[in-house]
């Protein structure tokens, strides 16, 4: 007998289902990470990292990872504390060698306040409710130093998983690169003469070479990494601690860069249609073919200087090639020559190298539009206005009917993340501008919400070049052509 409240429900088919109590899965909550949903974080969920290394090993650049990745994919809560700022705040930030000498005692008191400043924002973070990581960076040169930390943390009642990561670097090509890189941007040497500003931050690595003690297993859980090749880990257990090393086998401090372009102009974008598996227009057949010129003449070129002479020349340089699956973005990138040379890597082999071999990766394919595949914006607002009111409601968490929202996208995108992160030569993106949004946001330190709304117009190729304080970006035209419609833009009225 069915029940007295017997509700049932049509198939397609006409089938009557017996359902009176139906599982519903709420779209927005059904789309984030399952982690962080429904889940009470206690004491023991949470973890603190301490940095440890000498200057110049890449620690900054390692920790704004860390957090931008946990933050961005996984929407776990993190926050960095840099000892660094709190000094500059404190003292002003040109400071002299002299001043991190370890017999100057002035100047040690001065960078124990700033030391203890940092210490305690980060122990009043993290016993906020709902926080999930907090990031303690500094040189934290000796074993006192850090067992101190350790301790006090403790004795502030913070009972989360501790773990310290080191970065040591004794590859000179690799030193040299990141304080030219990275070291000479920061407040402490701006408007410095760069020769002087090295000579001075040489002096002032001395500094801390003079008392540094590297980690050992006495210091407790970490993860030693050496020359972005070597990793040795002690202790970690835990599904955060472990997502976390994953991760950090999957970084380096060498500069790269990434080119992301759309595909050429589509049918499909002519149309106003969105999805489907269409072909290129005459227009984005005209883009593909400058697009091949471009990724010869400039992404697969690099600029260097003869050390003998002082010129300036070209040379070729290894280049990757991603597309999506979707006919469009193989279309794009048809015209892009695959050359074949030896090249000598920083691991000492040297082999033949396929330039710009395509890689299809389903991962790069287009957010699956579902039910309204094939549509335009228009016709979705008429067959399906309670749909399309709850899109432009919250872009990020909607989920199309039978098909795919932003927060799938980026859980299907994060491992390709991954990847550009541990990529060490330039790679030339041919996809959509629904997964190069996400790309893009994670890059440019953008919010998970903010994501979902940035324009990525046709015919350019935008190149960035993540470094340890932000993202450099550079834009470039390879057709212009005005009034291109690609069928992206939703009525003016609910944007």
């Amino acid at each position: 007998m069915p029940p007295a409240n017997n509700d049932v429900s049509s198939t397609g088919s006409g089938y009557q289902v017996d359902n009176p109590m139906p599982h519903i899965n709420p779209e927005g909550e059904n789309a984030a990470p399952l982690e962080v949903i429904g889940a009470t974080v206690t004491q023991s969920d949470k973890l603190v990292i301490i940095m440890v290394g000498l200057p110049a090993t890449g620690k900054t650049h390692i920790a704004k990872r860390i957090c931008r990745y946990l933050t961005f994919f996984h929407d776990i809560p993190s926050q960095i504390f840099n000892v660094g700022d709190y000094r500059r705040k404190l003292v002003g930030a040109q400071m002299p060698a002299s001043f991190y000498d370890h017999s100057n005692t002035d100047a040690v008191a001065q960078r124990h306040v700033a030391c203890n400043a940092a210490l305690n924002d980060l122990i009043e973070y993290m016993k906020q409710d709902g926080v999930r990581m907090g990031m303690y960076d500094a040189t934290n040169s000796t074993r006192e130093r850090r067992k101190w930390l350790i301790n006090t943390l403790c004795e502030a009642g913070i009972g989360a998983k501790k773990i310290f990561v080191e970065s040591i670097c004794d590859d000179e090509k690799i030193l040299e690169a990141n304080i030219k890189t990275v070291k000479l941007s920061t407040p402490d040497y701006k408007g410095i003469d760069p020769e002087e500003a090295i000579k001075d931050f040489r002096k002032r690595r001395e500094q801390y070479m003079n008392v540094y003690e590297p980690l050992e297993d006495a210091d407790g859980s970490y993860v030693k990494i050496i020359n972005c090749k070597k990793f040795i880990t002690n202790n970690i257990r835990g599904y955060l601690p472990l997502k976390l090393v994953h991760f950090i086998m999957n970084l380096h401090t060498l500069p790269r860069t990434f080119y992301l372009t759309r595909h050429g102009q589509s049918g499909y974008n002519v149309l106003g249609k969105i999805g489907g598996d269409s072909g290129l227009s005459s227009a984005g057949l005209e883009y593909a073919r400058r697009l091949g010129a471009f990724a010869k003449e400039v992404v697969a070129q690099e600029k260097v200087v003869d050390e003998e002479t002082g010129e300036e020349k070209r040379v070729p340089r290894p280049c990757r090639l991603w597309t999506s699956t979707l006919r469009r973005t193989k279309e794009t990138a048809q015209f892009i020559d695959n050359e074949e040379f030896e090249h000598l890597f920083d691991n000492g082999e040297t082999l033949n190298w396929v330039q710009f071999r395509r890689m299809e990766r389903r991962n790069l394919d287009e957010i699956y539009a579902g039910s309204c595949d094939g549509m335009t914006y228009k016709e979705i607002e008429a067959v399906y206005p309670d749909e399309f009111k709850r899109r432009q409601d919250d872009k990020l968490s909607y989920r199309y009917p039978r098909g795919e929202s932003y927060m799938d996208v980026m859980l299907r995108v994060e491992p390709l993340a991954l990847c550009m992160e541990r990529t060490r030569e330039p790679v030339l993106i041919v996809c959509h501008q629904g997964i190069l949004r996400v790309l893009y946001a994670y890059f440019m330190g953008m919010s998970r919400e903010e994501a979902p709304h940035v324009k990525v117009p046709l015919n350019y190729v935008i190149k960035l070049q993540p470094h340890a304080y932000g993202c450099h970006e550079e834009r470039t035209c390879l057709l212009e052509k005005f009034n291109m419609d690609d069928g992206q833009d939703e009525p003016v009225t609910y944007l």
